[in-house]
C-alpha cells in the first residue's frame, strides 16, 4: 500500500520488484528477532509441567508483538507525510515530548488517530482469539521432540536475524539501494527501522561533555578565531560554520576529482615518512604534486575517516557520523556541495556498500551512483573484502573514461579494500616482501602496485589534464599500543596530483579535515561550506595541528608537537610529542587555559552540530 502511494518515486528509480523481494527478507528478520526470545526459554519451560506458564507467556508476547508490528505501520503514512520516511529515529526523539505530540495528532489528525486505534484493538480482539483454541490445548506426553528439534530451529531463526553470510548482519544500511531515502526505507518496516535507532541510541548518548564545560557562544568563538580561518565571516545562525572560500586557483572551468581512499595505508607503510619499504610506487609519485609529509588520520577506522576526508568533519568521542542516524541525509558532504555545482557523483567500492553504513550515509548525502561488488561482471580476483584493488581501479578508470566523454563534470570517491585481514591478493604481481605471502606488509605492498597501475593508466587519459587526485589514507593499519594516544599511528600519507597540480612538499602539520577545503581551492571552485579546516594553498607554510580521537581520548597537536589530551573526568594532560621516537613526554604540569579551552572547543563542536542538525548546506530555494 505505501508503494502503491509513493508509485512514482518508486518507480522512478528502477527497483519495484526489488522493494518487494528485499521487504520480505527485513519482514524475515524482524519475525526472527519476535521468535527468538521464547525459543532460548522452550527447553525450560515447554514441557508438559509448565504448558500452563508457556502457554499464557507465549500467548502474551505474540499478541503484544503483532500488535506493535501493526500499530507502527499504521502509524508509518503519517510520518512519511511529515518527514518523508519511515519512523526513525526522531520517532523516538519525539516521545520525549507526549504533550505536544498528542496535541499535534489530536488537532491535526484525529481521524488517522481514532482510525489507527480501532483497526490495533481489533488486531488484538482477532488475534486473541485465533490462540484460544490452542490456549486450551492439553500439555504434550514428552518433550523430547521439542529438544530434538530445538537445534535446527535455532539455526533457522539465527539464519533469518543475520540475514547475510557476510561479515556483518543485516542493517538498514544494507537495504539502501537508491538515492532515494524515502524509497530506501520503504523497504524496510517501521518496527525495525525504530528499534535500530533505538539500539543506536547508546552510542550516540556516548559524548565528550566528560572532558569538560564550554558554552555554546564560548566554543563558536573559539572556532571562529582559529587561526587558520582569519579573515572568514560567519554570518548564518542556522549553519554557524558556514563561511565563503574563494579559491585560489583560478580556472576556466571547474576541475573534476577523484578521491583515493586507501585502507589501513599509515606512514609506518612509507619509508621516506619512516616506515617499511613497502609502498615504491607511492613513494614514485611524491615529487609530482602535493606531498603531505606531515598529515594526520583523525581517528583508527575507515569511517572516521570517511567522515574527515568527504566531509571535513571533526572527530568526537561519539561514533562516526557516517553510522549515525540524523546524518543520514541532509549532512555535509563534498558529493552534496560538488552535486548542486553540477557535478556527476559517485562512489566505487570494491567490497559491500552496506559495511558500516556507507551505502545509506552516501546514498542520503549527494552520491548519486553507487557500484560495489554485485557490479563486478567477471573480476579478476575476489577475496573476502570483495574484488581485488586492480578490478576496483579497473572499474574507476572505465567509469571517468565515459565521465569524460559526457562533457558533465564529475566527482568519484574510490575506496580500497585489499590491504586488510585477511590480507588476500592475487598471485604473480608483485615480489613479496615477507616470505610467508597473506601478511599486512605483502597485502600493502600489491596495494601499492594496483595504485600506481592506475595512475600510470589515468595519465595516458584524456581526463587526467583536468581532473585533480587525492591519495590518502583512511587511517593506519593497526594502532594499538602503551601510549595514551599513539600519535605516532596517526600519521598518514597525502598526495594531490593532476595534470594542474605543480609539485610541492607539505611539511606544516596537517589533519585529514584539511584536505576537502584545499582540495576545493585547487578546483578552482568558489563555495559555500560549513568546513572547518585549513585551506592549505592560502599559506602552505604557515603552522599546522592536528586533532586525533582514540578511544575515550582526545589529543590536540600544534606545531610545536605540544600536545593536549583530554580524558573523561579527569583533568587533562599537557606533553610533547618526539617525531623521531614517536613517543609523547607528558609533562607534570596542567595545560595552560588557553590551550584547554581551545581543545575542548573543538572536541565538543562536532556532536554539537550534529545534534542540533547545523552541518549542512541551505536548502535551495
Amino acid at each position: 500500500m505505501l508503494v502503491l502511494w509513493q508509485l512514482d518515486r518508486v518507480w522512478e528509480t528502477g527497483i519495484l520488484p526489488t522493494v518487494f523481494l528485499q521487504g520480505l527478507r527485513v519482514d524475515l528478520i524482524l519475525a526472527g528477532m519476535a521468535v527468538a526470545p521464547l525459543l532460548l526459554v522452550l527447553p525450560v519451560l515447554g514441557h508438559r509441567y509448565s504448558w500452563s506458564a508457556w502457554k499464557n507467556l507465549t500467548a502474551f508476547w505474540a499478541v503484544l508483538a503483532i500488535t506493535l508490528v501493526v500499530f507502527m505501520e499504521l502509524a508509518t503514512p503519517t510520518f512519511i507525510s511529515q518527514y518523508d520516511v519511515r519512523p526513525n529515529r526522531l520517532f523516538i526523539e519525539y516521545l520525549k515530548f507526549p504533550r505536544e505530540v498528542f496535541s499535534m495528532l489530536w488537532t491535526g489528525f484525529k481521524p488517522t488517530v481514532f482510525l489507527s486505534i480501532g483497526f490495533t484493538a481489533g488486531t488484538i480482539a482477532l488475534f486473541w482469539r485465533v490462540l484460544r483454541p490452542w490456549l486450551r490445548s492439553p500439555a504434550p506426553s514428552s518433550h523430547k521432540k521439542a529438544l530434538l528439534l530445538w537445534p535446527l530451529v535455532v539455526l533457522a531463526v539465527f539464519m533469518c536475524v543475520r540475514s547475510t553470510t557476510g561479515h556483518r548482519p543485516a542493517n538498514p544500511a544494507m537495504f539502501a539501494l537508491t538515492s532515494d531515502p524515502l524509497v530506501n526505507s520503504l523497504i524496510i518496516n517501521s518496527t525495525w527501522s525504530v528499534s535500530f535507532a533505538i539500539y543506536n541510541l547508546k552510542h550516540e548518548t556516548e559524548n565528550n561533555q566528560s572532558y569538560g564545560s564550554i558554552t555554546d557562544e564560548a566554543m563558536l568563538d573559539e572556532v571562529a578565531t582559529a587561526p587558520w580561518l582569519a579573515g572568514y565571516q560567519f554570518p548564518s545562525e542556522r549553519y554557524p560554520t558556514m563561511h565563503h572560500q574563494t579559491p585560489a586557483t583560478q580556472t576556466d572551468t571547474p576541475l573534476n576529482l577523484v578521491i583515493v581512499l586507501e585502507e589501513s595505508l599509515g606512514a609506518t607503510f612509507v619509508e621516506s615518512l619512516g616506515g617499511r619499504p613497502v609502498t615504491p610506487r607511492l613513494e614514485a609519485l611524491k615529487s609530482d604534486g602535493w606531498w603531505f609529509e606531515n598529515l594526520y588520520a583523525t581517528g583508527t577506522r575507515s569511517v572516521r575517516g570517511i567522515e574527515a576526508v568527504i566531509s571535513g568533519f571533526l572527530p568526537s568521542a561519539s561514533r562516526s557520523v557516517v553510522k549515525l542516524s540524523l546524518s543520514q541525509s541532509h549532512f555535509f558532504t563534498l558529493a552534496g556541495l560538488l552535486e548542486r555545482n553540477g557535478y556527476n557523483t559517485g562512489f566505487i567500492y570494491g567490497g559491500e556498500a552496506h559495511f558500516d553504513n556507507m551505502r545509506s550515509f552516501f546514498s542520503g548525502n549527494g552520491f548519486q551512483h553507487i557500484a560495489d561488488q554485485g557490479d563486478y561482471a567477471n573480476p579478476n580476483f575476489t577475496g573476502s573484502w570483495g574484488v581485488s584493488d586492480e578490478d576496483l581501479f579497473n572499474k574507476a578508470n572505465e567509469e571517468l573514461e565515459k565521465l569524460h566523454a559526457s562533457g558533465q563534470p564529475f566527482f568519484r570517491l574510490v575506496f580500497s579494500s585489499s590491504n586488510h585481514t585477511p590480507f588476500e591478493f592475487p598471485d604473480g604481481r608483485i615480489s613479496l616482501y615477507d616470505s610467508e605471502k597473506n601478511t599486512v606488509n605483502n597485502a600493502v605492498k600489491y596495494a601499492d602496485h594496483a595504485l600506481g597501475e592506475f595512475i600510470e593508466t589515468a595519465r595516458q587519459q584524456d581526463y587526467w589534464k583536468n581532473t585533480v587526485f587525492l591519495i590518502v589514507a583512511d587511517h593506519d593499519a593497526r594502532v594499538w599500543g602503551d601510549e595514551l594516544v599513539p600519535i605516532k599511528n596517526f600519521h598518514i600519507p597525502g598526495l594531490i596530483l593532476g595534470g594542474e597540480i605543480e609539485p610541492k612538499r607539505v611539511s606544516t602539520i596537517a589533519s585529514q579535515i584539511d584536505l576537502a577545503p584545499t582540495l576545493l581551492s585547487l578546483m578552482g571552485l568558489e563555495t559555500d561550506h560549513p568546513m572547518i579546516g585549513r585551506d592549505i594553498t592560502r599559506d602552505p607554510d604557515a603552522p599546522g595541528r592536528a586533532m586525533m580521537q582514540f578511544n575515550d581520548y582526545y589529543a590536540w597537536m600544534g606545531s610545536d608537537y605540544r600536545v593536549t589530551v583530554l580524558r573523561p573526568d579527569r583533568a587533562p594532560l599537557d606533553g610533547l610529542y618526539d617525531p623521531e621516537s614517536g613517543k609523547t613526554d607528558y609533562l607534570n604540569t596542567s595545560p595552560s587555559d588557553a590551550r584547554f579551552q581551545r581543545a575542548l572547543a573543538f572536541a565538543q563542536l562536532p556532536l554539537w552540530l550534529y545534534r542540533e542538525q547545523k552541518y549542512d548546506l541551505p536548502q535551495k530555494d
